[in-house]
């Protein structure tokens, strides 16, 4: 059975309520925050709000496990359309959830604009077939959910609109990937093409200053034309200059 999930796997946490569910004012944790778990034990998780800093109790099952900042785990249709429809999100705002009805399958939810009305979502079964991989249409399968979210965010091809960005989760900071350097190319300061091959053989370790072939050069080439050679040959240096033809 296919699965995203191993305890390798690095994930954020996300309030699925606000608690408590009374007033405005006493509020610790709010709907979409990141909460950072710091005890998970028993039934009562203790968390921290990553945007207020308070800390408090919640129950378990008021935090969801995101992987890969889309994929949430344990939450419903209704929870999944609630999320995207906050205010922070937009068209082509997604997320994927496991299958409510169909162990082994998934659902992309994504939010789609109305000219006329409130955004709506749209939700697309992942089915999976009996090898692993996961399609939305027959005709096109992918072996794991990140190919589909790959492709769907270039091309809608058949689902409402293309995938843009992952449901906001509040407070979450991505994490900075650092610039690389660009790759510097040197461009060859020697055309073999127009070389004089007589230089690389001649004796004389006093050439011209504008010649382009250090003495060390020579020497190597010298040596590997010596080590190519045949052990009963005899080969010249002036045979050797006629030979080397860059």
């Amino acid at each position: 059975m296919f699965s995203c999930f191993s305890v390798a796997d690095k994930c954020i946490f996300v309030a699925l309520y606000n608690f408590p569910a009374g007033g405005q004012t006493d509020i610790s944790v709010r709907l979409g925050e990141q909460l950072n778990v710091l005890s998970e034990d028993g039934e009562w998780w203790k968390v921290m709000s990553v945007i207020s800093g308070r800390e408090c109790y919640i129950p378990r099952d008021y935090v969801a496990k995101v992987y890969n900042r889309w994929l949430f785990k344990g939450i419903n249709r209704e929870k999944a359309e609630e999320l995207l429809l906050m205010s922070s999100n937009r068209t082509g705002s997604f997320l994927i959830r496991e299958s409510e009805t169909r162990r082994g399958c998934y659902s992309l939810s994504v939010r789609k604009s109305n000219q006329v009305s409130r955004d709506s979502i749209k939700h697309y079964r992942i089915n999976q077939l009996e090898n692993g991989w996961l399609y939305i249409s027959p005709r096109l399968t992918f072996a794991t959910l990140q190919d589909i979210v790959d492709y769907y965010s270039e091309i809608a091809d058949g689902i409402c609109c293309i995938l843009k960005d992952p449901c906001i989760i509040q407070g979450f900071i991505p994490p900075v990937v650092p610039n690389t350097q660009p790759i510097i190319v040197r461009r060859p300061t020697l055309n073999w093409t127009d070389l004089d091959s007589s230089a690389l053989f001649t004796e004389d370790s006093n050439l011209n200053e504008d010649c382009p072939l250090s003495l060390g050069l020579r020497e190597a080439v010298s040596s590997y034309m010596f080590m190519t050679e045949d052990k009963d040959s005899k080969t010249t240096a002036l045979e050797r200059k006629h030979r080397w033809k860059p």
